[in-house]
């Protein structure tokens, strides 16, 4: 019998990449390691079970892990970090793709292919942002989720009363108080109808205090937790008021992390989408790649801008001779950004310009 002792195993100074196909339910895990497929499996989603097997099977690894963004949004990134590996989170768009893996999708294929990109250096992290940041996102992304409820009430209360021959007034985009009286007074016939009305109301009703509440709260954490000056200047600009501020600060939180203002445009979604071979160019129109949130308030803003900075209106008028409105205004957004790029990165407020 053989009194030698087994010696531990080291991989001091091997890297291993993991590639994760998340789920709610489960992981699909794929690693690598010098081009070679270690291992293909399935695991329950915690981050530290993934990190016990790695150093149970590959001790004293550099791990590097990757998974697309989605639902599950950055605490598995966050979680990986604090257990020392190097973690990164992409956009599935960005994923190299070949064609039989586009035929034969399944949660393993994607695992490997996300493990062999980042063993290849092919992947770019997407920019993450602390707890706190992420939080204020959120709270302002439902601030617009419940606008957006709000609106969709009005309108199922205005086709009940269109259906039921009631024409409302002219002039109703604000719901005061009094009209909502009014609304409630309207002469329908006791039953169903008149019902389907006062519970309509109901819910208008709440949805605008839950409105309310969140823009309170929105405004306390500003208040109390952002850098005054940044908010304040913000609101210089010109087309820019406090919901909007609210949207930028929130969407963008960096401005340091857009190197150029083209870097900017594209991430908003202000740049066009190109299809160019030989001496043929095509322009479809603006890219499908966007931020959806900062390019709608940023085309509202350009239009409130024009009626408030002279050379903005000035340079609106000359772009319309050549082109459509809705194109110029495109123009006019990219103009605004770049001058919400500038107060932002120099600390300063926004000062009108004057035609000579």
């Amino acid at each position: 019998m053989s009194n030698k002792k087994d010696t531990p195993i080291s991989f001091k100074g091997q890297h291993f990449y993991i590639g994760l196909d998340v789920h709610k339910k489960s992981w699909a895990v794929n690693i690598r390691n010098n081009g070679i497929r270690l291992k293909a499996f399935s695991m329950d989603p915690y981050p530290e079970q993934l990190k016990r097997f790695l150093g149970e099977n590959y001790p004293e690894g550099t791990y590097h892990v990757v998974y697309e963004v989605g639902f599950c949004g950055f605490w598995i990134c966050r979680d990986l970090r604090e257990m020392g590996m190097d973690c990164i989170v992409v956009n599935p768009a960005d994923v190299p793709t070949g064609h039989k893996e586009k035929d034969r999708k399944t949660d393993p294929i994607d695992a490997n292919k996300l493990a062999r990109e980042l063993e290849k250096g092919g992947l770019n992290c997407i920019y993450i942002p602390d707890e706190a940041d992420q939080h204020l996102r959120s709270l302002s992304r439902l601030y617009r989720s419940a606008v957006k409820d709000t609106t969709s009430v009005k309108n199922r209360i205005k086709g009940h009363l269109y259906f039921n021959g009631v024409e409302l007034p002219r002039h109703t985009s604000q719901w005061s108080g009094k009209f909502i009286a009014y609304l409630k007074s309207l002469p329908l016939d006791d039953g169903p109808a008149k019902e389907c009305l006062m519970i309509s109301i109901d819910e208008l009703e709440q949805r605008r205090q839950t409105t309310i509440h969140i823009l309170k709260k929105l405004r306390e954490y500003v208040r109390d937790h952002l850098e005054p000056s940044v908010f304040q200047n913000l609101l210089t600009v010109p087309g820019v008021g406090l919901k909007t501020a609210f949207v930028l600060y929130t969407e963008i939180i960096d401005m340091k992390r857009f190197r150029t203002l083209d870097h900017l445009k594209s991430f908003v979604g202000l740049v066009p989408s190109t299809d160019s071979s030989g001496e043929n160019d095509w322009v479809r129109g603006l890219t499908y790649r966007k931020n959806k949130h900062l390019k709608h308030v940023l085309i509202e803003a350009a239009w409130v801008a024009i009626r408030q900075d002279p050379v903005l209106l000035h340079k609106y008028n000359k772009l319309i001779v050549r082109m459509k409105a809705q194109n110029a205004i495109i123009k006019i957004a990219v103009k605004l950004l770049d001058r919400i790029r500038y107060v932002w990165n120099n600390n300063c407020p926004y000062i009108k310009g004057v035609i000579q």
